[in-house]
């Protein structure tokens, strides 16, 4: 029998209060299970940072604890961090069969990576520790997506992951409505529901609407040259798109790494139906009549070196586009993403190629839960306490909102941020705690953080330049041996270099005749000289480069 001392707390490492990077840990006495390990991708403000993770300390200081990690779906913003969660704390990790299928092709580039990958599918029941997860089928925009129910000393714990409820669905399996309602039936402690579409009335549009809409696209263009870009996590638009290009006789090739590798790992499961005879390599398209052919790409999101986006710059060798191509993207821009993909469309354009995209036609149907569906899930549920996930604050409180005016009471809803810990009892939940949480910056080999003299400096070089003085010293007589030699660069435009160059150099022989730097030492020397530089600069200038200066004693 559960005592008042007992309970399960839940710690947010990602994906509240922000798009991505999702990660919570659920922990009782002793045990911890890890749901999700995703990434997000870096924004403006860190240049040169090839991914965001979460920051894992908090599962550092109790590694011994954690029993295992819980997948919910193949995305990369829920298992884009497993790289470099596991070597730290490497347990089973339990997935669908293509979320682990995917998994395993991004290992590949981690050989020294070895992860226990465990398959489960929908109603199968995982026994870990104290926790018993069950695993649930619920649609969503990549095949393999499950919601989990976690069943614990204090409660029950449902978990949707993202979803969406699909009445057509393409695979015939349709989010597991009858479960959450037997779920709801036998009583759920807490509801933890994805929040990434609720500011949106209505119900999401069925994937099968958008395979309608692009046999109407093959039907009208079927003279020219097609292309369709999409997210090549989303199998059933995949299937789709291959059934219409074996419908219409055409050829398919497919280009972009991560479309090739995803097509292939959900051909191998069985989770994508081709003739393989009907697919060709990129390098024999010009062998193939243009209405003989269907180019599957990368590059939906505007992303600088995908296939489509090399092929609006005329930077993509195989393909050259013109007035017979059409082409379908098949996607609507992510938040953030929207400057990307307009640039790309405007290019494209200008190359005198049809372009389609989800502003006039509807070729793209989001994987996320609109109003109408969320209101379903939380009817069926009763969840006696409530916490809105996966969003910006906004989404957090409009979900909040949308849960009161359904009848829960705001007093068990806790709208949750990085690093907040929640202490589950049963029938309450209360803040019990904050934990060191945010984000680890990976850029090539190295991992950061927010704070990194490497960042700034960065972003320093790319907002105010650099300047770099070398100056030459004789150890005897303590003066300049020849005159400073200055290299600038990204700090005054060219028509004005000459002369700033000539006026800087004036300025630091005369300081340095007015000291006397005979036997002072080289680190002070460096100090007083960058002060006169950047007080010079920002003068002249108003702007504060990088200064770097090198002493070489003669």
């Amino acid at each position: 029998m559960t005592t008042v001392k007992e309970k399960v707390k839940i710690t947010f490492l990602g994906g509240v209060g922000e798009i991505g990077k999702n990660m919570t840990a659920f922990e009782y006495n002793n045990e911890i299970i890890i749901v999700d390990a995703g990434l997000t991708f870096p924004d403006d403000d860190l240049p040169g940072v090839d991914i965001v993770v979460p920051d894992i300390q908090y599962i550092l200081n109790n590694k011994e604890k954690v029993k295992a990690i819980i997948l919910t779906h193949g995305h990369e913003d829920h298992i884009g961090g497993l790289p470099f969660l596991l070597p730290e704390i490497n347990v089973p990790v339990y997935g669908s069969r293509l979320t682990l299928g995917l998994v395993e092709n991004k290992l590949k580039e981690y050989p020294k990576i070895k992860a226990k990958l465990v398959s489960v599918k929908p109603r199968n029941v995982l026994k870990v520790g104290s926790f018993s997860v069950e695993f649930i089928n619920v649609n969503h925009s990549i095949a393999g997506s499950l919601a989990l129910c976690i069943t614990t000393p204090c409660g029950n714990i449902v978990h949707t992951g993202d979803f969406k409820i699909d009445f057509e669905a393409i695979n015939g399996q349709v989010t597991d409505l009858t479960r959450f309602g037997e779920l709801g039936k036998k009583g759920v402690n807490l509801l933890m529901c994805e929040s990434t579409n609720v500011c949106r009335k209505g119900y999401s549009m069925s994937e099968r609407r958008v395979g309608e809409t692009l046999d109407k696209l093959f039907e009208k263009y079927k003279d020219k040259r097609l292309f369709v870009a999409t997210f090549a996590s989303n199998i059933h638009r995949l299937q789709q798109i291959m059934d219409l290009a074996e419908k219409y006789k055409r050829k398919i090739a497919f280009t972009g790494r991560s479309m090739v590798n995803v097509s292939e790992v959900a051909m191998k499961l069985g989770e994508l139906k081709y003739d393989k005879e009907n697919v060709i390599d990129i390098d024999k398209v010009d062998k193939f009549a243009d209405k003989e052919l269907l180019i599957i790409t990368t590059g939906s999101q505007g992303e600088p070196m995908s296939a489509l986006t090399r092929m609006a710059a005329n930077e993509f060798k195989k393909i050259t586009l013109g007035e017979n191509d059409c082409i379908i993207i098949s996607a609507s821009p992510i938040p953030g993403n929207e400057k990307s993909v307009y640039t790309v469309i405007n290019k494209l354009y200008k190359k005198g190629t049809e372009v389609i995209y989800d502003e006039l036609e509807d070729v793209h149907a989001s994987g996320h839960a609109c109003q109408e569906e969320i209101k379903i899930i939380h009817t069926l549920i009763k969840p006696a306490c409530f916490m809105p996930i996966h969003g910006e604050y906004r989404h957090l409180k409009t979900h909040k909102e949308l849960a009161v005016a359904l009848g829960e009471n705001p007093r068990n809803i806790i709208l949750p941020d990085l690093g907040m810990q929640v202490e589950m009892t049963n029938g309450h939940i209360k803040e019990c705690g904050r934990v060191q949480a945010g984000q680890r910056l990976v850029d090539g080999l190295g991992i950061g953080d927010m704070d990194s003299s490497v960042l700034r400096d960065r972003k320093q070089l790319s907002e105010d330049g650099i300047c770099v003085a070398v100056l030459n010293i004789g150890t005897l007589s303590g003066e300049l041996a020849s005159e400073p030699f200055l290299i600038t660069r990204g700090v005054v435009y060219t028509g004005e270099q000459e002369q700033f160059m000539q006026d800087t150099k004036e300025m630091l022989m005369d300081y340095l005749r007015s000291q006397d730097i005979k036997d002072v030492d080289t680190n002070l020397i460096k100090q007083n000289v960058r002060r006169q530089l950047q007080n010079f600069i920002f003068k002249r200038t108003a702007r504060r480069p990088i200064i770097l200066v090198i002493v070489l004693l003669d």
